[in-house]
């Protein structure tokens, strides 16, 4: 089959694992629907695994029958998952890499952006003041391709506009009542579009959805244009891109902020070609 090897799995796996407190070595939240690597047993979110043999495939000039466990190395040729005592399925490695959305640059650095330290941009991007001024009643007509990056990097999957336009729905929506402070305070207002965001995007980004509508936040708050946002958050970063400049402000250098990221060896050619 297109999904793996299908033996009568009932559809309770697809809930949260109870089973296991400790968090997904990959996107470090609770693990959801638990699988398993058939030789070493180190536990994943299914999706998180499935696309991790996925990226690794995509490095590749002639993808293999097994992939190395991102956490003992070890080859491994399917993923256990949808196991309930009795049953279980099992996905057979590349068995479907054609199809696999590959990573961009842009893709990357933007995921790893969601392992830093939050609040690294809020002394340059004043969220306060954009409420404060009403801004977010002026439109932001990148605001579309950037969330769509965000999801992709975030999902890692190509195809995402429905979420994005369910996201932007909300958003437009919100930004589109023009109260003022004589009937709403601006931090009722903030407090409203940080809940909404979240109910909106939680289904889909689970553990990183507090952290997507920060970066939503900031975003919006900043002003800027895809390219001059991203700029501004590498230099921050103390990272170098290509196409992108590290020169000091008017004000002095940037303090530098090294991200917090996982060891997983995806993210280790984020300055490679794509």
């Amino acid at each position: 089959m297109a999904q793996g090897q299908e033996l009568n799995v009932c559809s309770s796996s697809a809930s949260p694992s109870s089973e296991d407190s400790n968090p997904c070595p990959i996107c470090l939240a609770p693990i959801f629907r638990l699988s398993y690597l058939d030789k070493c047993f180190h536990k994943f979110c299914y999706k998180c695994i499935l696309q991790w043999t996925r990226v690794v495939a995509s490095k590749q000039s002639d993808p293999s029958s097994s992939v190395k466990c991102p956490l003992c190395k070890t080859d491994n040729f399917s993923i256990i998952h949808g196991y309930d005592g009795c049953s279980f399925q099992k996905h057979y490695i590349n068995q479907d890499s054609g199809n696999c959305f590959v990573l961009s640059s842009a893709h990357k650095y933007r995921l790893q952006c969601y392992y830093t330290e939050p609040g690294f941009l809020d002394d340059i991007f004043d969220a306060s003041r954009y409420w404060k001024s009403f801004k977010y009643l002026q439109p932001n007509c990148w605001l579309q391709n950037w969330l769509r990056r965000e999801i992709q990097a975030l999902m890692q999957e190509e195809d995402v506009d429905i979420i994005m336009h369910h996201i932007f729905g909300v958003i437009k929506s919100l930004m589109s009542h023009k109260q003022k402070c004589q009937t709403i305070t601006y931090e009722v207002k903030q407090r409203e579009f940080q809940e909404a965001i979240s109910d909106a995007a939680r289904p889909f980004l689970a553990a990183r959805t507090d952290r997507f509508v920060n970066e939503v936040e900031l975003f919006l708050a900043s002003g800027l244009n895809i390219e001059a946002y991203d700029a501004v958050c590498i230099q921050r970063l103390g990272w170098s891109a290509r196409g992108v400049t590290t020169e000091a402000t008017a004000e002095g250098e940037i303090a530098e902020h090294r991200p917090v990221i996982p060891y997983l060896h995806s993210f280790d050619d984020f300055d490679s070609s794509d």
